[in-house]
C-alpha cells in the first residue's frame, strides 16, 4: 500500500510549469447551466499567484458542452453527437470569454487552444500544437486548452479531459499536473458507496493494487472518473510530471493545496526534460540522418539548436516530426531529434541561412531544422 511522509510530499509552489484541469461540475452550476463565476475568480487568483513567483500556467478547461447546452436551451441527459457539438460551439465562446475576463483581471492574457486526439498524438501536428504552447509561455500568456469538440468524428469523448491534461502537460514539458475534482483524492475503494475507504495521500508508482482502486463517473455533467484520473497519472508520471488529484469544490482550490489540504499526489521517477529526452533517443525510429560540420556540433553541445546553416547533408525519405539521426564530420553520432521540415525541404536549406530559407520555400519558417527542445543528445 502507498504510503506518504511530509518529507516526500511535493510542493505546489516549487514547480515551474504547472497544468491545470478543471472538470465540467466545478465550472458549472449543473441546475442552472451557468458559470461558476465567483468559484472561477477564486481560481484565477490563486494562477496568477503562481504567475507571480515566476512559474508559467497552463489551463486544460471543460464546461463548453454544458454552457452551450443551456445558452441554447438543450434539454437535460445524454445529447445525440451533432446536439453536442453544436453545444461545444456555442459553450467554446463563452468558456473563453470567461477565461479572458478572469485572468486579465489579474493583467493575464488567455490564449485559447482547441486540440483533438491527432493533435496529441500525430507528430507532426504534436510539434505545432508543442511550438503554440512554448510561444504563449514565452509572450507571459496563459493557454486555455481545450478538446475541439465542434469537429469530434465519433462520440466526443477524448475522453474526458483527464487524460488530455496528461498529454498537454507531457506536451508542454510540465513538471506537475493539477486534476481538480470533486474528489479530494484516491481512495482505496469508491467513498460514496464505502464508509470503510480509506484516502491515499501519496503514490510513488502506479501498482496493479492502485490501478485496481479506480471507480467510475462521479457526476452527470464530468466525463470521467477514477480510472481515467489513474490513466492520466501513468501518461504524466512517464512523461516526468508529478500529478495531483484535489478537490475543487471550494474556493482558492490551488491554495488549498499549498495550506496542506486533503489531495492524493502521484509521484514521477523523472524529470520532464530526461523523459523526453529518452523518447526521442530511444524510442522513436529514425526516419534520417543529418550530417553537421563542427560550428554545428560545439553550438548543440553549448545546448543550441540545430541551425539549418550547420547541416552539410541530409539522408533518408521523412517528414517533419519524424526522428533523424544527426552525424559530426567523421560520421559519429551526436544526437537524434524530431525535424521540423520535410525531407525535401530539408535538402534546399541546408547549409543556408535564414534569408536565403526564406527565398527559397516563403515566410514563415521555423528558424530551427531541430529545436533544442526536440533534441537529445548522446551521453544525456
Amino acid at each position: 500500500m502507498a504510503t506518504s511522509t511530509p518529507q516526500s510530499t511535493p510542493r505546489l509552489q516549487s514547480f515551474r510549469r504547472i497544468v491545470v484541469k478543471i472538470g465540467s461540475a466545478l465550472l458549472v452550476d449543473s441546475a442552472r447551466g451557468r458559470l461558476k463565476r465567483t468559484w472561477l475568480e477564486s481560481l484565477a487568483q490563486d494562477l496568477a499567484a503562481h504567475a507571480e513567483r515566476g512559474a508559467e500556467v497552463l489551463v486544460v478547461s471543460s464546461g463548453a458542452i454544458a454552457l452551450g447546452r443551456t445558452l441554447l436551451g438543450l434539454p437535460k441527459g445524454r445529447l445525440k453527437l451533432e446536439a453536442s457539438q453544436a453545444a461545444a460551439a456555442v459553450g467554446q465562446i463563452a468558456l473563453a470569454r470567461a477565461w479572458a475576463e478572469v485572468l486579465g483581471q489579474h493583467g493575464l492574457t488567455a490564449g485559447q487552444i482547441l486540440v483533438t486526439l491527432g493533435d496529441t498524438e500525430e507528430r507532426r501536428r504534436y510539434i505545432n500544437a508543442r511550438a503554440t504552447i512554448a510561444k504563449l509561455l514565452e509572450l507571459k500568456s496563459v493557454p486555455v486548452i481545450n478538446e475541439n469538440d465542434t469537429v469530434a468524428t465519433t462520440e466526443i469523448r477524448y475522453g474526458d479531459n483527464d487524460r488530455l491534461a496528461a498529454r498537454v502537460a507531457t506536451m508542454a514539458g510540465a513538471d506537475c499536473l493539477v486534476l481538480l475534482s470533486d474528489i479530494d483524492g484516491l481512495y482505496t475503494a469508491p467513498p460514496a458507496s464505502d464508509p470503510s475507504a480509506k484516502h491515499i495521500p501519496l503514490v510513488p508508482r502506479i501498482s496493479a493494487e492502485i490501478e485496481a482502486m479506480a471507480g467510475g463517473p462521479a457526476s452527470e455533467t464530468a466525463r470521467g472518473g477514477m480510472r481515467t484520473k489513474i490513466e492520466a497519472a501513468k501518461i504524466a508520471t512517464a512523461g516526468g510530471a508529478h500529478m495531483v488529484i484535489a478537490s475543487g469544490q471550494l474556493m482558492h482550490p490551488l491554495r488549498a493545496i499549498e495550506e496542506g489540504g486533503r489531495c492524493t499526489w502521484f509521484l514521477a521517477p523523472t524529470s520532464p526534460v530526461t523523459s523526453r529526452k529518452k523518447w526521442i533517443s530511444g524510442s522513436l525510429e529514425p526516419r534520417g540522418v543529418l550530417h553537421v560540420d563542427e560550428g554545428a556540433v560545439k553550438a548543440l553541445r553549448s545546448g543550441k539548436s540545430l541551425l539549418p546553416a550547420g547541416v552539410t547533408r541530409v539522408e533518408g525519405h521523412f517528414t517533419r516530426g519524424d526522428s533523424v539521426v544527426i552525424r559530426d564530420p567523421r560520421g559519429a553520432e551526436i544526437g537524434r531529434g524530431l525535424i521540423s521540415y520535410d525531407a525535401e525541404e530539408a535538402v534546399q536549406v541546408a547549409g543556408k541561412n535564414s534569408h536565403a530559407i526564406e527565398e527559397l520555400l516563403g515566410p514563415p519558417r521555423r528558424g530551427a531544422i531541430i529545436h533544442r527542445d526536440d533534441l537529445a543528445l548522446s551521453g544525456e
